[in-house]
C-alpha cells in the first residue's frame, strides 16, 4: 500500500532532505526512516551507558567522612 502523507511540513521536510542527498523524494524519505531505525536498533539505554561508572563508584570504599562546606572550602583553599 503507498504511503500518502497529507502534511505540508513533511513534505517540505522530504524536499529539502532530497535537495541536499541529491536524492528523489522517496529515496530521501526511505533513507530517512532506515537510518531512524538503525539509530534506534543501535541506541543504548542511559541506564546501561551509566552502569561501568556506577560500578566503579559502588566499588570504592566509604570513607565516612563529612563533606560539609569546610570540606569543599579547603578542596579549593577558600577559607
Amino acid at each position: 500500500m503507498p504511503l500518502n502523507i497529507r502534511s505540508d511540513e513533511v513534505n517540505l521536510l522530504a524536499e529539502k532532505l532530497a535537495l541536499r542527498t541529491h536524492l528523489n523524494k522517496t529515496e530521501a524519505v526511505k533513507r530517512a526512516l532506515e537510518n531512524e531505525l538503525r539509530r534506534l536498533d543501535d541506541a543504548i539505554p542511559l541506564r546501561e551507558k551509566l552502569r561501568p561508572l556506577q560500578n566503579r563508584v559502588l566499588a570504592r570504599p566509604a570513607t565516612r567522612l563529612e563533606a560539609d562546606k569546610a570540606f569543599y572550602d579547603a578542596l579549593s583553599d577558600e577559607t
